[in-house]
């Protein structure tokens, strides 16, 4: 199982009257309903994470991964979407990385890019939109977890 993660507006939610808190790593602290949500998506289903943020290449995966670990989030795996040389925005990506992956591994997108309702259907029934003022919340854990299971139970079929 597969999780394409944004960070901000996601983990961070995007409040433009509140400066985030940085800690000790130089990356914003991460909303704790976010971590919450995220853990309970994670534990659930296994996910690996594939980061899809404009910062996925600011640091190295080792990094990410001290960066999670800091946050209280236990993750199996991350990866990242390749470098955006294109500047393509998020949709773009995702269908440039999906039409090149082809890929059979069950996954969701969480993500608060409005570009991403352009996706075509196949791809914009795994995704978790969230508010970018208020990120990752336990109704879209939830809503995410519900995808997770019908996703598995067609894969079984």
């Amino acid at each position: 199982m597969l999780l394409y993660l944004d960070i901000d507006g996601v983990m961070v939610p995007a409040n433009s009257w509140r400066k985030p808190t940085i800690l000790e790593d130089g990356f914003p602290e991460f909303s704790p309903n976010a971590v919450r949500s995220l853990e309970r998506i994670i534990s659930h289903s296994s996910a690996n994470i594939v980061l899809t943020t404009s910062h996925k290449h600011k640091y190295t995966l080792k990094e990410w991964e001290t960066i999670f670990k800091r946050r209280n989030i236990n993750v199996n795996k991350i990866t990242r979407l390749p470098k955006n040389i294109n500047n393509l925005n998020r949709k773009d990506e995702l269908l440039h990385w999906f039409n090149a992956k082809h890929l059979q591994e069950n996954f969701i997108i969480i993500d608060d890019d409005k570009s991403l309702n352009g996706l075509p259907e196949y791809l914009k029934d795994k995704l978790i939109q969230t508010s970018g003022s208020v990120g990752l919340t336990d109704y879209l854990a939830e809503e995410a977890l519900i995808k997770i299971e019908k996703s598995n139970y067609e894969l079984v079929r």
